[in-house]
């Protein structure tokens, strides 16, 4: 990797002098490559793609943005991006992580309330949910098209898509019609559009080494709040505290409790379509629990 590139966007972009001293190959999840680059005085967090990916660094640096823009919860900050040699990079600020206590998660909680009802300045003028433009879920390719109703949205854009890959790949999901047509009478509650991290989970969410909570990696868009609570219910879950804290500033409806297997079906489709093995199973399941069958 050509360093130098990186660097002189970043001497650009910051207009302080970094000269990269030293670099080590960091956790960048399963999708990309991270490193950490320092010079004598600054460190940054650098992912690393192939070129042709840089649209996919391009949509998460616009959602930390929005998020940051909210001035509700850390994410951490987007510098430059761009294209370097064979390889796309998205450098971010970087963030030194810690060990949290009932107290930090309680606070996440309520910072991530906050950000859900914050009005989102950046879709004046748009209607309903979506997003500015396609983003990426892990690897896989999100459509955002913006859409007046939310059931519609998560249908088509959401579940309907997940499923054609899903076939594609020669998943096998018998009740895939009858979900998508109760799709509209398992999401009539007319949520709120509200702007979403959209791929909340354990592994995206930690707090920083002075216990200030931090979520980061999302696959952000204008959706229904309640996807991000459900999605941290997978995988583990976040501990009591986060819950109480959230529902302490924007409590959540009680039926909230019947859509939110719905919406993490979203994300073990996902996994099928990226690595395949028991996920079709764990579809199918999800499917027949959703329609109490």
């Amino acid at each position: 990797m050509n360093w130098s590139e990186i660097a002189q966007n970043l001497n650009r972009v910051t207009g302080k002098s970094f000269t990269v001293n030293q670099t080590r190959s960091v956790s960048g999840g399963c999708i990309n490559q991270g490193y950490a680059i320092s010079s004598e005085t600054d460190t940054y967090f650098v992912k690393l793609n192939h070129a042709s990916q840089v649209a996919m660094f391009e949509a998460e640096a616009l959602g930390l943005q929005q998020m940051l823009a909210t001035d509700t919860i850390r994410v951490p900050q987007p510098i430059c991006w761009g294209i370097a040699g064979n390889s796309c990079y998205l450098v971010l600020e970087w963030v030194d992580l810690g060990r949290g206590d009932n107290s930090t998660w309680e606070e996440m909680g309520r910072q991530l309330a906050k950000m859900h009802e914050s009005p989102d300045l950046s879709i004046q003028g748009q209607a309903g949910f979506g997003w500015d433009m396609n983003n990426t879920i892990g690897s896989t390719p999100q459509i955002n098209d913006w859409t007046a109703d939310w059931a519609e949205f998560f249908a088509k854009h959401r579940l309907e898509y997940q499923f054609k890959l899903a076939n594609r790949r020669g998943g096998n999901f018998p009740q895939q019609q009858a979900l998508l047509a109760a799709v509209p009478d398992l999401l009539a509650h007319k949520p709120q559009p509200s702007l979403v991290h959209g791929d909340l989970w354990g592994g995206n969410a930690a707090c920083t080494t002075t216990g200030e909570p931090v979520i980061f990696d999302p696959a952000t868009y204008i959706g229904d709040r309640e996807v991000d609570i459900a999605m941290t219910e997978l995988f583990g879950g976040f501990p009591a505290a986060f819950y109480r804290g959230y529902n302490e500033v924007f409590p959540l409806e009680q039926s909230y409790e019947q859509r939110k297997t719905l919406y993490n079906l979203y994300h073990i489709l996902n996994h099928y379509n990226l690595f395949g093995g028991s996920y079709s199973s764990q579809a199918n399941r999800m499917i027949a629990q959703i329609l109490g069958r």
